[in-house]
């Protein structure tokens, strides 16, 4: 009919050996994913991996994948348990993972993504270019860019993240109660962590990196704006994986710029334990009041630099120049800097006139003004 799709998600098992014994059905169960599809918007089809319907499973993947480009509807991602784990089961096997293999895959990464480079830039390439076509700003686009220097950062990163000690079943807090009973608190994965995130496509690899030493499967939502770069990112994340005998599924870059993924993922418990979302308020606010998933959040934040009246004015003046000038696009770019009246005379006409070489614009209190040329 005319039913027009909704945005909820259903999950189909097909079960039981009566549709297994009767192939007639076949078509019967293509239509039934087809409907769902159409009325659902999101569906995921399953099937179950007996040797019956083997030879039926691609079918229905297919039909599905069909009638969603039929009917407009969109797949988040249309899995087979024959072929590949499911997110839940990655997440168990990454949680009882050892530290060598965890450490083995961030290595692998890096790896990945330094023999990958020059694919990796061409992608990106494509990202600051539609980032052109729609008059993004260079602040943007320059949070956007993945130079060799970019990629080099990225890739120590993954090092420096294997480097660090495993936390998962660390003991701590132990106390004795009353009782003589020792209690204390131990370090587990949370499960599977969702994170969604604006601009930096450089956060993929930081992200992934994170929750897998951490013993915890993700699922990443970036930008739209960071796309191909994402998906690059996502492919070296991958290989990276299933050289150390960990299943990619364990780290899942959503492959889709539709905004429809992040109502879906935050409404999704039963597949994700924990949302981290990292951007404008806006994004933040969207997913505290419609998350049904437990959300770490910030909100409000300003990036302060404060002189004090015995800091050493030179070094004190590098700092306040490179936190506001290094990179104008991140989100650790100074925003205020606050300075002692007892040297502000000293170091602020020297801080206007090195901001204003930059192309800063300042806006003062009046007697931050009396003290500047403004």
């Amino acid at each position: 009919g005319n039913t027009p799709a909704r945005p909820y998600k259903a999950d189909i098992y097909w079960t039981g050996s009566f549709w297994n014994r009767n192939p007639e059905f076949t078509l019967g169960r293509w239509m039934v994913s087809g409907f769902a599809l159409h009325n659902f918007g999101k569906v995921r089809v399953k099937a179950t991996p007996d040797e019956d319907v083997a030879v039926r499973e691609t079918d229905i993947a297919g039909y599905a994948a069909h009638m969603a480009a039929q009917l407009g509807a969109h797949i988040i991602k249309v899995k087979l348990p024959s072929d590949h784990l499911e997110l839940d089961a990655a997440s168990r096997l990454l949680a009882a993972a050892p530290t060598a293999k965890k450490d083995a895959a961030l290595h692998a990464i890096a790896d990945d993504l330094d023999s990958n480079r020059d694919a990796l830039m061409a992608e990106n390439r494509k990202d600051l270019e539609a980032g052109r076509q729609k008059g993004r700003d260079a602040a943007l686009l320059d949070t956007l860019e993945l130079n060799a220097a970019r990629i080099d950062g990225m890739i120590e990163g993954l090092r420096q993240i294997a480097a660090l000690p495993d936390p998962i079943g660390e003991i701590f807090d132990m106390n004795y109660r009353p009782s003589g009973i020792q209690v204390g608190r131990m370090r587990v994965p949370l499960g599977v962590i969702g994170i969604i995130y604006e601009s930096r496509p450089n956060v993929t690899a930081d992200a992934a990196a994170l929750c897998l030493k951490s013993g915890n499967a993700t699922v990443l939502r970036g930008g739209s704006e960071a796309f191909f770069s994402n998906q690059a990112i996502a492919a070296s994340i991958h290989r990276g994986l299933e050289q150390a005998g960990l299943p990619a599924d364990a780290v899942q870059v959503v492959a889709t710029t539709d905004r429809a993924a992040v109502g879906a993922m935050i409404t999704m418990p039963e597949h994700i334990d924990v949302i981290i979302p990292r951007g404008g308020k806006g994004l933040i606010e969207r997913i505290s009041n419609e998350a049904r998933v437990p959300v770490i959040k910030h909100l409000d934040g300003i990036c302060h630099v404060y002189i004090d009246d015995d800091a050493d004015p030179d070094k004190a003046f590098r700092v306040a120049l490179n936190a506001k000038t290094q990179r104008y696009g991140t989100c650790n770019t100074m925003e205020t800097l606050l300075v002692s009246q007892a040297v502000a005379g000293d170091i602020m006409p020297r801080l206007a006139a090195a901001y204003g070489e930059k192309g800063v614009e300042l806006r003062g209190c009046d007697r931050t003004q009396a003290l500047v040329e403004c």
